[in-house]
């Protein structure tokens, strides 16, 4: 195995250890503010995107949905029949818990492969584009397969959830995109140069 391979394996390994650290270690991985989880698990996977490139992203994209998935469903809160099928009987709770989290690493790094030849800009769209795509596509997916159960669980009527999921994208949504930007821009400079 060449040494381009070993270092690739070796962090696609380090990602995966530290998306599974991050789930168990409480308020690390999963943060609740109210009926939600905020998460910072997107990071890793934004980094692994831009480092690794979009498909070993992807991939860590999916360690963080099916984490989402399991702790939803051992760890339940009132709205967590949207991330778990064992909980809500719908299979669009899987696509919600694990489709935007694959898209998340993908996105970053298709973005970052696009405009390599302006690495730092391109790290901060491909991180912040990535952030927003988990962002949007899980509440966009809450709303479409669960509105009325969800409003329901939160104490809000139909029509009042969808300003209250657009108010969580501007508030929640961009300090978890910023917060993942900049970290993810000051390691993945870092790691890319250990790759080099």
């Amino acid at each position: 195995m060449n040494q381009q391979k070993t270092r690739n394996l070796a962090l696609m390994s380090l990602f995966i250890a530290i998306e599974i650290l991050m789930v168990m270690v409480p308020f690390l991985g999963f943060i609740p503010i109210g009926p939600l989880r905020a998460t910072t698990l997107h990071i890793p996977v934004i980094i692994a995107g831009i480092v690794l490139g979009k498909k070993q992203g992807a991939q860590i994209g999916l360690v963080f949905g099916l984490s989402s998935l399991i702790i939803n469903t051992i760890q339940p809160t009132i709205t967590s029949f949207v991330f778990s099928p064992f909980i809500s009987g719908s299979l669009w709770s899987l696509v919600i818990a694990i489709m935007p989290r694959v898209c998340i690493g993908y996105i970053a790094g298709l973005i970052y492969e696009k405009g390599k030849s302006h690495p730092i800009p391109a790290m901060c769209l491909g991180s912040l584009v990535g952030a927003m795509t988990n962002t949007i596509l899980v509440l966009g997916g809450i709303y479409l397969f669960f509105g009325n159960q969800y409003a329901t669980a939160i104490g809000l009527s139909l029509t009042k959830l969808l300003p209250y999921l657009l108010t969580i994208i501007a508030t929640t949504g961009l300090l978890e995109a910023a917060v993942g930007t900049i970290i993810a821009v000051i390691v993945s400079r870092i790691l890319i140069q250990f790759k080099k």
